[in-house]
């Protein structure tokens, strides 16, 4: 059987040139298709109205499972590392199965967060709410309670039954009195879920029209909102002042 002739140098130069050009070609074909199928980056809420939406769609994926886990990852680290510009501020319980990081779909940097007993007020957290709309333009904020309460609910029986909390803890009694005074007035087959809404509400009216925030939501640069999250749906439903 006759050998197969040489093939000439030339020749397998050209067909090398030929084949790395078409794996180039390959490879940038692949990472043009990438980049034009990777979602761009969100735009940082920057009005009442688009924070409150990012808000709400976080908790529409918590609510399904379909979570995004956004700015969670050393990228996001890193960026935030030497300055925050969080949209948003919330306030709320101190309850374990409330985490509003979690149940917004957010990540660092994105809200400030104060949690006390039956979100309860006093000076230090109202000025911790401040905070962000007041030195940074942060433009919402969430006083958001919950279902099955148990802050709201130790003070209920507290007033209820005359017999004071030990410690500190009577702090959150005091501070719960307005809306235990709301939740009796009102009535109902469950007073405590009645007063654990009057909380939000009646927080959420106290910051709005506070020296300090009123101005800025008057000028439509901030709203304050009241909602209330479903321990048994993940849902958060908006009780008051729902940016436009």
């Amino acid at each position: 059987m006759d050998r197969a002739a040489p093939l000439d140098r030339r020749a397998l130069l050209a067909c090398g040139l030929a084949s790395a050009t078409v794996a180039l070609a390959g490879c940038s074909s692949t990472k043009a298709a990438t980049s034009a199928t990777s979602p761009s980056p969100k735009t940082h809420p920057t009005t009442p109205a688009a924070a409150f939406a990012r808000l709400m769609e976080g908790n529409k994926r918590w609510v399904s499972g379909d979570l995004q886990h956004p700015d969670r990852d050393p990228n996001r680290r890193q960026l935030v590392a030497q300055a925050q510009e969080p949209f948003g501020a919330i306030l709320s319980c101190i309850d374990s199965r409330v985490p509003p990081e979690l149940l917004f779909d957010t990540g660092l940097g994105d809200l400030y967060v104060m949690r006390t007993g039956g979100e309860a007020v006093g000076p230090v957290v109202t000025g911790s709410v401040e905070y962000g709309p007041m030195t940074s333009g942060t433009p919402l904020i969430v006083v958001l309670g919950h279902q099955r309460c148990g802050a709201v609910e130790a003070a209920y029986k507290s007033f209820r039954d005359g017999k004071p909390l030990p410690g500190n803890l009577q702090a959150i009694v005091k501070a719960l009195r307005p809306a235990y005074q709301q939740a009796v007035r009102e009535g109902g087959a469950d007073p405590v879920e009645t007063m654990a809404r009057a909380q939000v509400t009646l927080t959420a009216t106290d910051l709005r029209s506070n020296q300090d925030l009123a101005p800025l939501v008057g000028k439509g640069a901030l709203a304050v909102v009241g909602a209330y999250y479903s321990l048994d749906t993940g849902k958060v439903e908006v009780l008051t002042g729902a940016p436009s």
